[in-house]
């Protein structure tokens, strides 16, 4: 197998490495999950201008036009990763609800939302959970019935991601109460200003409010504001889904992460040793890299089928069940190598990167059940991948 790059990609390599040399020092370093900051859309701005984002997305829909390429689509994701630089703005809107338009929405949603939304002037939260509905999602209560025009929506709907700062949701309902649950929910956009609609932070352990709950009392949403059709949002949440799974396992992040500790190992030290000369350390830190290095591999596979206009199926599953659960415990590697100022959290002159490790140690937790938990992940996997028997159901009380 030879997996060298050609002259044309490595060319283009060289003009990625070239853009991150003259610009890489004015890139924002951090994000978070409320609205973008002006320096964050200054530099989304200067990457669309520049293909590094939203590359293939068409022109007419406000991208860079780029033909699909799925290796140079790698290679900026790698050198932004090895430059420890945001490859622009990301979340929900971006890379969740963008791809399920482009694949799956009317001209007329492509370009109304699209553009707006790439340039972060949209931010979208996610309708989906519900408190009795996470893991069986399609058991759903929020209902939506017809009144002229419009469908009127009544429900609740749980950890939902920057719904405190959201302009827009796009929002599963049940529109057709008397069909099977798969086939009778829709899949609905509107704005978060729409009267009804009322929004309640929900603080976590890491001392903030990522999530939220938000309560629909006679929501009145146009019918023209349905992507995919009524009856159909289980086929396109799941296309949504996809890009979620895919968005929160993302194994150049682990990369990334990996690196910091490197970095942080050579500098913190104990006893007057440094933490990357003590074996014990870095026996978990080797372990943690060849795990990333595996999941890099993995990513190698995904790109073969891509590449091959294959359906890389339930490969896809693995990146987010493996991915988030290595999050986590890079986080904690680098919890235990800051020692005592580890348990440190809040405002403290000691804390070391502003206090993001701790943050990332307790929000990653979440994210291994956000998205589709690890056990459902797992079941998937062997009951689909190697044709293990079905989990047996709970009997009926």
């Amino acid at each position: 197998m030879d997996l060298a790059y050609s002259p044309e990609y490595q060319a283009f390599r060289d003009e990625v490495r070239a853009f991150i040399a003259k610009h890489g020092k004015d890139a924002p370093r951090r994000f978070g999950v409320s609205r973008p900051s002006g320096d964050f859309l200054a530099w989304q701005k200067l990457l669309m201008a520049n293909g590094y984002a939203a590359r293939t997305i068409p022109k007419e829909y406000g991208g860079y036009g780029a033909e699909p390429d799925i290796l140079k689509s790698r290679i900026i994701a790698e050198e932004f990763a090895n430059a420890g630089l945001p490859t622009g703005l990301s979340g929900q809107g971006i890379s969740m609800f963008v791809p399920t338009l482009l694949e799956l929405g009317t001209e007329e949603q492509k370009k109304k939302w699209i553009e707006p939304t790439l340039k972060g002037e949209v931010i979208w939260c996610q309708g989906y959970s519900e408190p009795g509905s996470g893991s069986d999602l399609a058991s759903l209560q929020t209902k939506a019935h017809e009144d002229g025009d419009d469908f009127v929506i009544n429900g609740q709907k749980i950890w939902t991601s920057t719904a405190h700062a959201a302009d827009m949701i796009f929002c599963l309902v049940r529109t057709e109460p008397d069909k099977p649950k798969h086939e009778g929910i829709s899949y609905l956009i509107f704005s978060m200003k729409t009267p009804g609609i009322e929004v309640r932070p929900l603080t976590t352990m890491t001392g903030h409010a990522e999530f939220n709950e938000v309560f629909f009392t006679d929501v009145r949403v146009p019918k023209t504001q349905i992507v995919g059709g009524r009856g159909q949002g289980w086929f396109v949440a799941n296309a949504t889904l996809k890009h979620e799974r895919g968005m929160l396992g993302d194994p150049n992040q682990a990369g990334t992460r990996l690196k910091e500790i490197v970095a942080l190992m050579n500098k913190e030290t104990l006893d007057g040793q440094r933490l990357i000369d003590n074996p014990l350390f870095r026996d978990r830190l080797l372990q943690l890299q060849a795990r990333v290095l595996a999941m890099q591999f993995h990513g190698l596979r995904l790109l073969t089928a891509a590449t091959k206009g294959e359906d890389a199926g339930l490969a896809r599953l693995i990146v987010k069940l493996q991915g988030c659960e290595l999050n986590h415990q890079l986080a904690a590697l680098a919890i235990d190598a800051l020692g005592e100022l580890g348990v440190l959290y809040g405002d403290s002159p000691h804390l070391r990167a502003d206090g993001s490790w701790q943050h990332r140690y307790m929000f990653d937790l979440g994210l291994i059940i956000g998205g589709g938990t690890a056990q459902i992940q797992k079941n998937i996997i062997s009951e689909r991948g190697l044709n293990m028997p079905r989990e047996p159901k709970p009997a009926k009380v």
